[in-house]
């Protein structure tokens, strides 16, 4: 018997009972279709998070104080101006393009009647571009000059205009708002952010760094400067990332008095790094998903296998009849694994077109997330889907080409 004729056999036992057909291919069906979904769902937050790292820059590095990791040291200096000042020459840090600093301290927030209490942050000019975060038109940015002179000048995010305006597309600017009962000026609104992996970016207020060190706190350091919180590094360039890392390490460790390895009372996180061990974990994460989505497929196995075996139960004579004009036992075993695979099979492709369809769905209902079905994931299902048809249809169709003709026409 040639093939075509094993698969022209096969589409005829199944095209008899049609609804069965069906039914036992909706497993598979689902299966894939839960495969394909699950996967496109990891792989968009894979991008999305990616997205989110990369609007932040993607040569930025991140210094801020932190617990020593010695016993041998218990005490955390804090960094000041003076070493962002330093680290900013590049005779010091000559990977580094430019520092940009920031100093926070909690503040309530006042016009007219409305109040809102949250993080103020005092930053320096280049705070924007180290950022890639711009004020909308027509509105301006902390200046040098605003620095200089510890100027009473705010900018304001979205979310704030809107909470204390009460529409965030209103024009605060020249308008004045109290924080911490000193007055200030509106000189800008900061572009608006989606809402991000880290929040609500656009529930923010800048100021002048030195204001808020010297206005609304008092944050003078032993060595003449200014505590600063955080110090927002660009590097010259990605490859350089980090060289421009052990350029800041062995500066501030040298002004810490730092002499063992662990005593360092600061940490610099590298972007890139954090985004490759984010996307590793979501990488986890969606195989994680559709390992639990396989699970499914084998239900759908086993639905084949459980059919399949009654299709041959119920086709004994047929068998035995065929097997009595010349059949061989590898035709009978060909032509039920055809059935077997052939009901995997367009299950399967079935199932990859709900999965492109909820992958849409998904898109349109998450515009942030862009989810898509890749080649190798719908080679994947179809493969799996095939393996299956062919593993699960094995035993039934072994068990029909042993069958012993005489013992098969006598089947009741």
């Amino acid at each position: 018997m040639t093939l075509l004729e094993a698969f022209r056999l096969a589409l005829t036992g199944l095209s008899t009972n049609r609804l069965r057909a069906i039914l036992t291919a909706l497993g598979i069906i689902i299966g894939v279709s839960a495969v394909i979904g699950l996967v496109s769902l990891g792989r968009g937050v894979e991008g999305y998070i990616a997205g989110e790292f990369q609007a932040l820059g993607s040569n930025v590095l991140f210094v801020f104080p932190s617990t020593p990791t010695a016993s041998t040291r218990d005490t955390i200096q804090p960094l000041t101006t003076l070493e962002g000042e330093a680290l900013a020459n590049p005779v010091v840090a000559p990977s580094i393009r430019q520092l940009a600093m920031e100093y926070q301290v909690r503040g309530s927030v006042v016009y007219g009647s409305e109040r809102v209490v949250l993080p103020v942050s005092g930053v320096t000019p280049n705070f924007q571009d180290v950022r890639n975060w711009q004020p909308r038109a027509g509105s301006a940015f902390i200046s040098q000059s605003d620095v200089d002179g510890a100027a009473r000048v705010v900018v304001l995010g979205t979310t704030v205009v809107d909470r204390l305006f009460g529409d965030k597309t209103a024009d605060p600017v020249g308008k004045t708002v109290r924080i911490n009962d000193r007055t200030f000026t509106v000189i800008g609104v900061m572009e608006e952010r989606a809402s991000s992996f880290f929040g609500d970016e656009n529930n923010v207020v800048f100021v002048p760094l030195s204001t808020a060190q010297t206005r609304l706190a008092r944050a003078r350091t032993r060595d003449g400067g200014y505590q600063v919180d955080v110090f927002h590094v660009e590097a010259v360039s990605e490859d350089r990332m980090d060289e421009a890392a052990r350029e800041i390490e062995v500066y501030l460790s040298r002004a810490h008095g730092v002499q063992f390895q662990g005593e360092q009372d600061f940490s610099i996180i590298n972007q890139a790094d954090l985004l490759d061990s984010l996307t590793q974990v979501t990488g986890i994460l969606t195989v994680f998903l559709g390992l639990i989505a396989g699970i499914s497929l084998l239900v759908g196995g086993i639905g084949i296998m459980n059919i399949m075996l009654v299709s041959v139960t119920e086709r004994t004579q047929e068998i035995g009849l065929r097997k009595a004009v010349g059949a061989r036992a590898g035709d009978i075993l060909l032509q039920f694994l055809i059935e077997s695979v052939v009901l995997s099979v367009i299950g399967g492709l079935i199932g990859v077109a709900l999965g492109w369809l909820a992958a849409q769905v998904g898109s349109a209902l998450i515009p942030q997330l862009t989810l898509s079905v890749s080649l190798d994931a719908v080679l994947l299902a179809t493969a799996v889907s095939t393996f299956i048809g062919m593993f699960f249809g094995l035993y039934p169709a072994s068990r029909a080409a042993r069958m012993k003709p005489i013992e098969a026409l006598r089947f009741e």
